[in-house]
Order: structure tokens, then C-alpha cells, then sequence
């Protein structure tokens, strides 16, 4: 049928795009102009002065999600779960090329933090609807989900609702004391008191009752609290389950009557978050009636962007092993990890032992082979882009745990274009050019962006090749 819609419109047409459904044929095709909905047949409801080709507007993406309901984002629930973070609203084709090859994993194709919103100068509905032309140009119609990343108010989840999202991170880190980790007893116990009773719905010695004395078993060991262990967990972690409490119950008001899940994330803290902590905050979540999909502990070792695990993979694995056992001990949900890009050394390992109760999260790394594909076929505005990164990191690394040394990274002047995609494979070189994409965007983004649209089959190419090793181990 593409071929015909092709002599019709004189346009490329993308053959998994073209589908039927109530006697209308619906596609998507590409012209001098970009790219274009196809519409043969009832095309009420869409805006556009043509009778066949119609614009790529949010408008138009509402009224075919009401007419092809698998381009509309579900809730995931166990099923285990990759999120697919693009920053430049082109890299679904890709994702979901690398998904087929891969098969078993459910992904969530539109992702991003506010954030990342404000950096990449994107809104959440634009990057749900990047993300669902993507869906339709490569014809999934398996479910797929949208995260709302790393909410922090009660606005945040507002705007992220109204635009169709149904995964919710909701991230209460400001609210997490990192000081109550090496604190004296003393302190805790004044820090105790102080806490936010009333929100917990709770009382010290409520709490200290119903928790001091006992032994939890949890199969394969036993957890105990003693008081500076309990006031740690309290101390450290109190003001944040208050919060995410609150964010949860405005969720749910929101919603209403429409399904959504909700991701629990402590992972952007300054210490890590030990398995008794893990405890106590699934524990008290569950006392205040908050439901959760994911947990996205800090676990320990460093999960720094855009590269491998850095830490003791032997210690790695005992440690999951006892978050394992605490998940399953309060009913199952996953365990998230966040950062989750480019850790290719403990996938194994922590597929292995969640049997597939995990969600893996990426963002970055899909900017990271943008850039791999420039350095490829546009070595110049690889060169500006590399020594504008240069120039930023050092501000830029500001909101990020990083530690890549700028001595490390070569100025562009000093690479032969034959060496500039290999900078992609350097550590240093990955955190420059990671952290400092939002600088860059604002800068090259409309020119990285027409490039990526001019070799959109090379973009797609490497990124099915890079998410394919991302996602097999959790096959």
C-alpha cells in the first residue's frame, strides 16, 4: 500500500507508519518540508488546509491518539521496563528499533525531568508528542508508557498530567537531611523530635513502639533497628516521605478516575541509601497508604553520567541482593536505576537477582550518540560543539556528580576528524559533552537537530546498536 500512497502524495513514505483502521488509511511521510501526517479517508477533527497531508501539530497528535488508541501512553506496571530519555525529540525510531531486536522489554518512550525541559527548551506535552510521532513513524503497538521525571511540586504534576503522562517520578531529595548520616545520636535524637509529626500522621513514640525491639525477617537475613539506626532512617529520610506523601495524594486527586503509576526516587542524594533505609522508607510509604510501581534507591558505588559503574562490583551485588529482599518483603514493585546509561557492568547483575522486577533509566546517552553521528558526518560542528563544551563544564558540572577532567579532553583544533567519533568512547570526554548538553543546545541545537533530521537512518542506526547493549542483559 506505501507504494501507492507514495506515487499519490510524490512523498517518502514510512512503511510501518501506513495503517487502517474505521475505513481511513493513516500514515507518515517525509517532504522538502519535513515531515507530514497522511490522512485517506475521514479527516474530521484535524487541522491543516490539505485534503491528504496534514502538519505535525499538537492538535493533530491529540486527534489521532483518539483514532489509533496504541499511540496513547499506558501504565506498565511489572512488566520489566527501560525508560528511553531524548533530549532532542528524534531518537524513538531508534529506541524501538533496538526494543524489537531485543524483545521482552516494555519501554517508556517519552521521558524527561523539568529540568531537562528547561534546559533543552521543550515542553512535557512536546516531548510526549515527539516521542508518540516516533511510535507512529515505526508502528509499535505494544504498550508503551511516558514519565513525568523527577517531579518536585505539586505544578510539576499538574502540567505533566494535563499533557497525558502515566508514569510519575516523583523525586523528594530536597527534602532528604544528608547530614543525619554521620550525625551524632545526640543530634538525632534533637533532629527526632523535630520532624514533621503531623504530615507523618505519626508520633516518636508511635514510631519508636512499633519498630525498636522487633526482628523483620526478610528470608534470606533479618533486619534490625536499634535507636541510632531508626533515628538515622528518620532523621535522614522523614521530611522526604512527608513529601512525596503529599505529592502522591495530589497525583491521585488529579488523575482521578484514570490509571497512573508512581515512581519513589532518593537516588540524588549525597549518601547511599542502605537496605535497612530502604526498609523503613517502603515501610512508612506503605503506613500512609502511598502506591508505588519503582523505587530508585542511591545505591552505593557512583552511577555518574554517561559512563560505567565505578565501585566494588562484588560489594555492588551483596548490596542489591538485600534490596531485592526488602522489595519482595513489602509486596513487589521494581527497583529503578537511575542514571542508568552506559552501566553495562552491573546490568548482569542486578537482572540476574531482581528476576525482572527493575527499570532501568536513561537520558543522555541518546544526546551522547547524536553526537556520534555528527562527529561522523559533520566533523565541523562537532569541532564548535566539543570546544563550546570545553568552555562550559566547568559551570556546567555544577548540578551533576561527575569527574571527568577537562586536562583530559583534546580541543578539537589537536583531532584529526578520523579520531573525533572515538571521543564518544573516552570517560572524560562523554561527562564534557554530557553535562553540558543544555549549554549546547541552546547554542547548536536548531543545526544538530536539521543534521540529525537530514540523517535520521544513521541516527537510528547507532542508536539501536548502543540500546541493544543496554537492553539484552534484562532480557
Amino acid at each position: 500500500m506505501f507504494e501507492s500512497l507514495a506515487q499519490a502524495t510524490g512523498l517518502k513514505i514510512y512503511p510501518r507508519s501506513v495503517t487502517e483502521a474505521g475505513g481511513t488509511t493513516y500514515f507518515l511521510a517525509r517532504g522538502p518540508q519535513g515531515k507530514v501526517l497522511g490522512i485517506q479517508g475521514d479527516a474530521t477533527g484535524f487541522e491543516g488546509n490539505s485534503q491528504l497531508l496534514y502538519p505535525l501539530t499538537p492538535a493533530n497528535a491529540a486527534a489521532l491518539r483518539t483514532r489509533l488508541p496504541w499511540l496513547t501512553p499506558v501504565p506498565l506496571r511489572l512488566r520489566t521496563s527501560a525508560g528511553c530519555g531524548d533530549r532532542l525529540g528524534l531518537a524513538t525510531p531508534g529506541h524501538i528499533r533496538a526494543l524489537r531486536k531485543v524483545g521482552g522489554i516494555a519501554p517508556i518512550l517519552a521521558q524527561q525531568s523539568m529540568r531537562e525541559n528547561a534546559r533543552t527548551l521543550r515542553t512535557p506535552q512536546q516531548v510526549l508528542d515527539d516521542a508518540m510521532w516516533g511510535v507512529f513513524q515505526e508502528g509499535w503497538c505494544e504498550p508503551w508508557g511516558a514519565d513525568a521525571d523527577h517531579l518536585k511540586t505539586p505544578t510539576d504534576i499538574d502540567i505533566c498530567a494535563a499533557a497525558g503522562y502515566t508514569f510519575y517520578t516523583v523525586d523528594p531529595g530536597d527534602h532528604v537531611d544528608n547530614a543525619a548520616h554521620s550525625a551524632s545520636l545526640e543530634t538525632l535524637r534533637a533532629k527526632f523530635e523535630s520532624l514533621p509529626w503531623d504530615e507523618l500522621e505519626d508520633s516518636p513514640a508511635a514510631l519508636r513502639a512499633r519498630t525498636l525491639g522487633r526482628t523483620f525477617d526478610l528470608s534470606t537475613f533479618t533486619l534490625e533497628f536499634d535507636e541510632a539506626s531508626l533515628l538515622r532512617a528518620a532523621c535522614k529520610y522523614g521530611r522526604a516521605i512527608a513529601h512525596a506523601k503529599r505529592m502522591y495524594r495530589h497525583l491521585a486527586a488529579v488523575m482521578g478516575e484514570q490509571a497512573f503509576e508512581l515512581e519513589v526516587s532518593v537516588d540524588e542524594t549525597e549518601t547511599p541509601t542502605s537496605p535497612l533505609e530502604h526498609f523503613f522508607i517502603a515501610g512508612e510509604l506503605q503506613r500512609l497508604g502511598v502506591v508505588w510501581v519503582s523505587l530508585a534507591p542511591r545505591f552505593i558505588g557512583r552511577f555518574e553520567k554517561g559512563v560505567d559503574y565505578i565501585g566494588d562490583l562484588d560489594a555492588f551485588e551483596a548490596e542489591v541482593l538485600r534490596h531485592v529482599a526488602v522489595l519482595h518483603h513489602f509486596g513487589s514493585y521494581k527497583l529503578s536505576l537511575h542514571s542508568g546509561s552506559d552501566k553495562f557492568s552491573i546490568y548482569p547483575i542486578v537482572a540476574r537477582h531482581t528476576g525482572g522486577l527493575v527499570h532501568l533509566k536513561t537520558a543522555g546517552t541518546s544526546y551522547l550518540e547524536a553526537l556520534r553521528v555528527t562527529a561522523q558526518v559533520e566533523p565541523a560542528l562537532f569541532r564548535e560543539i566539543l570546544d563550546f563544551a570545553r568552555g562550559r563544564y566547568e559551570t556546567d558540572r555544577a548540578t551533576y556528580h561527575v569527574s571527568a577532567e577537562l586536562r583530559q579532553v583534546p580541543a578539537a583544533g589537536n583531532l584529526s576528524a578520523a579520531a573525533l567519533p572515538g571521543l564518544l568512547d573516552q570517560f572524560d570526554a562523554r561527562q564534557v559533552l554530557h553535562v553540558t548538553y543544555g549549554s549546547a543546545l541552546a547554542r547548536f541545537g536548531e543545526r544538530l537537530k536539521a543534521l540529525l533530521d537530514e540523517h535520521e537512518e544513521a541516527y537510528a542506526t547507532a542508536l539501536e546498536t548502543h540500546f541493544v547493549k543496554h537492553l539484552r542483559p534484562f532480557r
